[in-house]
């Protein structure tokens, strides 16, 4: 994974509570190619390493954009991003994409709050097919690219809670659209019911990215992993993580969010049955069982071997 220490050029209030970055290298050059849905990593402390999508234009390779929201209740990452000027540097990690974008006739988007920040990039890729962006949040002035999204015209229905209500998802998604996508990002209440409209949509057809973890079982019974490369065979037990377990015992992995959103810690699963608990493979992939993200996700039987 690229690491790279990019330098702010600009930190735009772009709405009540959000601030957008432009990051580039310190000497202009161009940054690694990315595809829409794609997030990068701002590593803003030792321990504090944070996920935001990337919302700005392909055809500008010499800079990334982010858009932040400044929550209330941060654990820190939103209120340091908050704290960036003109000329700071920040670390970042990346890119990667674990919502990109399908190949469709027609395509979908719903975006709440600071959830609109991949689906940008998104209807610029898919700028020549027949598309419709649904855009939620509390009220106007805390909506971010509202001016920038207005030159889209009819294609594009700002709906301020405050002015029109919630999304109107029984609406919206209440019969099933074959041939069409669609692409929601946004806090975990409005993916839920999200989820809830779409279960009678074709297989497929739903691509959801969570900020945070959607809610999970009980950590349950303890496991056996048996790390093929590294020879060694632990045990995880009830409330410690696979990620835990392998870091505490000297194994070199990558972890980022830790929740099962940002895909850091993805590792290959070689034999066992996956109890999958994160929220960045679609249901194919769960299926096919070939890998796992071991921050949160467990064995559903007695012992998974990886390739650790």
């Amino acid at each position: 994974m690229t690491t790279l220490d990019l330098v702010v050029r600009s930190a735009e209030r772009v709405a009540e509570g959000v601030v957008a970055l432009t990051l580039s290298r310190p000497d202009g050059a161009d940054l690694p190619e990315w595809t829409a849905g794609a997030h990068i990593d701002l590593v803003l402390d030792d321990d504090l390493v944070r996920q935001y999508s990337l919302c700005g234009r392909q055809d500008e390779p010499a800079s990334w954009r982010v858009a932040v929201l400044e929550a209330p209740d941060s654990r820190g990452g939103s209120k340091r991003v908050h704290q960036l000027r003109a000329g700071h540097t920040v670390r970042a990690r990346g890119p990667r994409n674990h919502f990109p974008v399908v190949p469709a006739t027609r395509y979908l988007f719903l975006g709440g709050g600071i959830g609109i920040t991949p689906l940008l990039a998104m209807i610029r890729e898919v700028a020549g097919t027949e598309w419709e962006l649904y855009y939620g949040g509390r009220q106007r002035e805390s909506m971010a690219f509202v001016a920038e999204l207005a030159g889209y015209g009819e294609r594009v229905h700002v709906v301020p809670e405050d002015e029109n209500g919630l999304l109107d998802l029984g609406t919206i998604l209440g019969t099933p659209q074959p041939g069409t996508l669609v692409y929601a990002c946004g806090p975990e209440p409005m993916l839920r019911a999200v989820e809830e409209k779409c279960a009678a949509w074709p297989p497929g057809s739903l691509h959801l990215e969570r900020f945070s973890a959607a809610p999970s079982s009980e950590d349950g019974h303890s496991f056996e992993i048996v790390l093929e490369e590294s020879g060694q065979t632990l045990v995880v037990p009830p409330g410690k993580s696979i990620f835990e377990t392998v870091r505490a015992a000297g194994v070199s992995v990558l972890g980022s969010c830790l929740e099962g959103i940002c895909g850091t810690c993805e590792t290959e699963v070689l034999d066992g049955e996956i109890d999958h608990r994160d929220s960045v493979l679609d249901g194919d992939e769960r299926a096919a069982g070939e890998v796992m993200m071991i921050c949160v996700s467990r064995c559903a039987g007695k012992r998974l071997r990886l390739a650790l």
